[in-house]
């Protein structure tokens, strides 16, 4: 199966800010863009595998335990899918705010959400502090 976590199959290199360049300048702009694009072809490919493997490994096993345990696996595999085509749609939501000049900066606050923070979560929309506050509030409303 893969990992849909980012940046954990690809190795970039880390973006080094040119001095007095401004926050998303062109030049990081098109660095987060080639990550998302690498990252949304690699995820892509994840779901060709997953028709073709499943194309060629599906069969009608007599035995009911065998016909179970294909059933499960590919259920796992459709529902990790599931999540890579959500992530999918959050990274197309993501390019759209670059076109739009509203990446890199909090949906919350509005602060530049950092760039090292963008190189860990390209699809982030919060900076750490929000997300922190956002989570702590989730627990409490979840009684955990």
């Amino acid at each position: 199966m893969a990992n849909s976590a980012p940046n954990q199959n690809r190795v970039f290199t880390p973006y080094k800010e040119k001095k007095g360049e401004d926050y998303m300048s062109e030049g990081q702009v098109k660095h987060f863009t080639d990550i998302l694009d690498a990252w949304k072809i690699e995820l892509m490919s994840e779901v060709d595998r997953t028709v073709d493997h499943m194309k060629e490994e599906a069969a009608n096993f007599p035995d009911p335990a065998d016909r179970a345990t294909q059933e499960e696996e590919f259920s796992l595999e459709l529902r990790t899918r599931d999540r890579e085509r959500k992530l999918i749609k959050k990274i197309d939501d993501t390019i759209q705010l670059m076109s739009n000049g509203e990446y890199g900066y909090c949906d919350t606050c509005g602060v530049e959400i950092g760039l090292r923070r963008m190189e860990a979560r390209p699809t982030a929309t919060q900076c750490i502090d929000c997300k922190s506050l956002d989570e702590i509030k989730e627990k409490q409303t979840r009684g955990k």
